[in-house]
């Protein structure tokens, strides 16, 4: 590991079918792993452990609350943040065994998913560069339920790093299908703690147009029927999301 040290940060929810793959490349490059477990029912803390990594349990209280939790346990100021559904490609190991940091830098992975053993390579889901390696000293989570991202400084330059992210959304469509459920969920509360209001515009236009720019515009269409199956689950979620957030605001009314 001639590289620039640097921790990693996974957290965790019953990721025992998930976690070997993702520890196991990480071992290749980092030395210290922590993993933020949300009280998992399986076997998920005894594996990280097994494999060295340091193990904290946290209840979960969302995304980024958990990821900067990890981060502020981390032996390194340097943080690798990777969920326990991604591996490190044989050539971005190679880049971070190489890698040096720069000042106000934060570094992006080139993440593509598969959909049922299939790479998708186009639509909604690729390309999907996101920011994983930063300094925690100036950046941190954001974020509530859903939409967590790295918040760093204006000035701060994003530079690709060379290599794939290897992103195992789901071995079959109902286990997709239900974590799209609970997203559209959360995403509802997201919206409804906000105080973003229902809108029958958005409940009834938005999922067309979402199925329209995911399919045609980003050209889903070339990954054949999981580009298809991925834009009508998109769709979905977002009518799903308003369908939610309304019956949120009308429990509220009801309350009061």
């Amino acid at each position: 590991m001639p590289g620039h040290p640097f921790s990693t940060v996974i957290i965790t929810k019953n990721e025992a079918e998930n976690i070997r793959p993702c520890l196991a490349a990480i071992r290749h490059v980092c030395t210290d792993i922590i993993v933020v477990d949300a009280q998992s029912t399986d076997k998920t803390p005894d594996i990280c452990r097994e494999m060295g990594a340091r193990v904290f349990e946290k209840a979960w209280e969302g995304y980024s609350e958990n990821k900067n939790f990890g981060n502020a346990r981390a032996r390194h100021d340097w943080i690798l943040s990777v969920d326990a559904d991604e591996v490190l490609s044989p050539a971005l190991i190679e880049t971070l065994e190489n890698w040096t940091p720069r000042p106000k830098t934060v570094y992006a992975l080139d993440r593509i998913s598969s959909f049922c053993g299939q790479w998708i390579r186009h639509g909604a889901w690729y390309p999907d560069w996101k920011i994983r390696l930063f300094d925690r000293r100036v950046v941190q989570w954001t974020g509530d339920f859903v939409h967590e991202k790295p918040d760093y400084p204006p000035d701060f330059k994003v530079v690709r790093l060379k290599g794939k992210l290897y992103h195992y959304t789901c071995k079959d469509p109902s286990e997709f299908y239900a974590r799209l459920d609970q997203y559209a969920r959360l995403a509802a509360l997201e919206m409804f703690e906000k105080g973003q209001k229902p809108s029958f515009f958005k409940q009834f236009f938005s999922p067309g147009f979402r199925f329209f720019r995911d399919y045609f515009l980003r050209k889903g269409f070339l990954d054949g029927r999981a580009g298809r199956d991925i834009a009508r689950a998109n769709a979905c979620v977002v009518s799903r999301k308003y369908a939610r957030l309304k019956e949120l605001y009308q429990t509220k009314h009801r309350g009061n």
